[in-house]
């Protein structure tokens, strides 16, 4: 297997910006009134959502989102 189909074979999880998640939740009216970004910071920093790793403490979060879909069947009963 050569170098490029390699590279080729990786599937990198899908990872939202957390502002990204701010406005799926208001334009979808997935939960009204939104939650508010520092709910949402919380909810990263406690489990809810699954991040990936950060480098430092200014970088943005990034949320994968398959976590972030798992959490709005959750809210669903699914």
């Amino acid at each position: 297997m050569n170098t490029t189909q390699r590279l080729l074979d990786l599937s990198p999880r899908t990872k939202l910006r957390l502002s990204e998640i701010e406005r799926l939740i208001r334009i979808h009216r997935i939960i009204v009134p939104p939650p508010s970004r520092r709910a949402l910071l919380a909810m990263c920093e406690d489990g809810t959502f699954e991040t990936a790793p950060r480098r430092s403490e200014g970088e943005a979060w990034l949320v994968y989102e398959d976590s972030f879909l798992d959490w709005v069947k959750k809210l669903d009963g699914q």
